[in-house]
């Protein structure tokens, strides 16, 4: 298959018989809890589509499909996002991906079966005004927080220094191209 045939099959969330097979192995190393508190029909989120986003991000920063792992994302409306934004960020106002990184302590972390990540909180009304604000798609802009938010809870942060903004925006870039979308930070 052609290499910008599979990126379409990605970027679709359709899959070739082979890749389904992956998909299938892989969906049982990375256990995804996931809470839909708010919905909207603009955006279709499917655990199919989270998988491989989110294995695509650890396999870019070298983490084996070996390792089991585990992530909750939470889809919530304008005020679960304010309260929870408010309460950790002291920012009065919602926005579109929290991350919440997993702080087991590493002893308990060597026992237990699956690696926690983290959560991620994600604000659905903010990413559809992002996304129409910015020209995307919503799967590309929710797509593109899902590869955000989890790098967040492997430890990367933008707001540090301009240095590490700049090496997680590159591998956000990275990541997004692989999966068959555009660069997220183009239109800057």
């Amino acid at each position: 298959m052609k290499s910008s045939k599979k990126s379409e099959l990605k970027k679709s969330g359709k899959t070739s018989r082979k890749d389904s097979h992956k998909i299938k192995r892989r969906q049982k190393k990375l256990q995804i809890r996931l809470q839909k508190v708010c919905h909207s029909t603009l955006l279709e989120i499917r655990k199919r589509d989270l998988h491989v986003w989110i294995w695509e991000t650890l396999a870019t920063i070298g983490i084996k499909k070996k390792r089991k792992c585990e992530v909750t994302i939470r889809i919530v409306d304008l005020e679960e996002s304010q309260f929870l934004n408010f309460n950790y960020r002291n920012k009065a106002k919602p926005t579109n991906v929290l991350s919440f990184p997993s702080d087991i302590p590493k002893e308990i972390l060597e026992i237990l079966p699956n690696k926690p990540l983290g959560d991620l909180v994600i604000c659905l009304p903010v990413i559809l005004q992002e996304a129409d604000e910015q020209g995307k798609t919503t799967q590309e802009h929710f797509a593109h927080l899902i590869v955000h938010g989890i790098l967040h809870l492997l430890g990367y942060d933008h707001e540090i220094s301009d240095e590490d903004a700049v090496i997680m925006e590159s591998l956000e870039i990275e990541i997004m191209q692989a999966l068959g979308f555009s660069d997220p930070y183009e239109d800057r």
